[in-house]
């Protein structure tokens, strides 16, 4: 019952938003000739109701869709429509609450009783202007971002170290995150990516899970593209919340049994792939009589609603005399939950998990998106006392099949 009363509550809601900005369509034309307007409101419910037709189809059929690339961009679509309209709507609410605290004190205080000067557009006019730009603006961003998915980025890192052994000086480490294999529709797309991987010559290739959206065999279809990654020291990987598969509350009693199946699915993947996987678990790398650790932990996350199997106390049992430590763990909350508190040993710790929600922009100095409001470090580079953390924006994408000012991201860290 609860499950069908929210999608037929938001259908309501967005029959609701669609006759408030409405409203708001006719203000505006209210100087227009009858067949410009006519033609306008006609493409108007024309598109509101393909929207609402989509909601409908979504709710009733996405399951059994033939092809869920196809069910996420008809969602996204929608998605982009009613976030247009609702950030319209926010203009138009404003000015609504302008006219009826203008009204009401209009009671109290005749003299203040709003006068029309009959020149120039009124304020309702303007606003609702601002609010039609605004939203055809955040629209026209959001369709113009499917195109960016696969427009990977390379961003140099360098990193200064005092622990760092001398051998290990000038290490050049890939750190890639969120592939996502089971959102792609274009291999040739992603062979582009990893081809950019490699011709960065990496000795140390890092990947901090989200193989997968939620089922292993997604990634069937690109193995032979990511077995072409190759680095000196190898590629190795860790788990991330989407590797163990996605399962409804009420689908079984014991979540953490389908949890470790899909988990042990994943792990096969890597194998075929030639990754090592750490669970829980790490690994020296020597050079010149020096030792570097990398450790690697399954999902840890401060946030409700995510797996945790991840031990940072077992994965990194060993490494006590070893001077230098990178810790992969897919979720940034992990590294001010637990390691800058208690493992202060571990200079360099790689995180992704927020895609840069793969909304926002970034200019020199500045970067901004929504998911700043849920994630303290959310991408780039992060520092307290002598710890470092780098969170990557991911390769690939889920849900949205775009970015908009976030792009997918291949990272490029050298350790001096």
């Amino acid at each position: 019952m609860f499950r069908t009363f929210i999608p037929l509550l938001f259908l309501a809601f967005f029959i609701l938003l669609d006759w408030y900005v409405f409203q708001a369509l006719k203000t505006i034309s209210g100087s227009w000739n009858i067949s410009t307007s006519r033609r306008v409101f006609i493409v108007y419910w024309i598109i509101s109701f393909l929207s609402i037709t989509l909601i409908i189809y979504l709710f009733l059929f996405g399951n059994t869709a033939r092809s869920h690339i196809m069910r996420n961009y008809l969602f996204a679509i929608m998605a982009c429509i009613f976030f247009a309209k609702f950030l319209s709507g926010l203009f138009f609410l404003i000015d609504d609450l302008r006219r009826m605290l203008q009204y009401l004190t209009s009671f109290i205080v005749p003299s203040l009783k709003p006068q029309s000067s009959g020149e120039g557009i009124t304020r309702s006019v303007f606003f609702s202007w601002v609010g039609f730009v605004t939203g055809g603006g955040l629209l026209g961003s959001l369709l113009y971002g499917f195109g960016n998915k696969y427009r990977y980025t390379v961003r140099n890192v360098r990193l200064n170290f005092e622990e760092l052994p001398k051998a290990f000086k000038g290490l050049k480490i890939v750190h890639i995150s969120d592939i996502h294999s089971g959102s792609f529709n274009d291999a040739a797309a992603v062979q582009r990516g990893i081809d950019l991987i490699n011709q960065q010559n990496a000795d140390l290739i890092l990947f901090t899970g989200d193989l997968v959206n939620y089922e292993a065999s997604e990634m069937n279809p690109y193995l032979s593209i990511f077995k072409t990654l190759k680095a000196n020291f190898g590629v190795w990987a860790t788990l991330g919340n989407h590797d163990y598969g996605f399962h409804k509350s009420g689908v079984s009693h014991n979540i953490k049994a389908l949890h470790m199946k899909n988990a042990s699915e994943v792990e096969q993947i890597h194998h075929q792939l030639g990754w090592k996987l750490l669970r829980n678990e790490n690994i020296t790398i020597e050079k010149e009589n020096a030792q570097l650790s990398i450790i690697g932990v399954e999902n840890i996350s401060s946030r409700a609603g995510f797996p945790s199997y991840g031990n940072l106390p077992k994965a990194i049992q060993g490494t006590e005399h070893i001077p230098f430590k990178i810790l992969m763990t897919h979720d940034p909350s992990h590294w001010n939950a637990e390691v800058t508190r208690s493992y202060q040993n571990i200079q360099l710790t790689l995180s992704g998990h927020t895609h840069g929600m793969q909304f926002g922009f970034e200019i020199p100095g500045f970067k901004w998106s929504p998911v700043k409001y849920i994630y303290k470090q959310w991408a780039g580079l992060y520092q307290e006392n002598n710890q470092k953390l780098y969170v990557n924006r991911g390769f690939g994408f889920i849900g949205y099949p775009g970015r908009v000012g976030i792009l997918p991201e291949i990272t490029v860290i050298e350790l001096v």
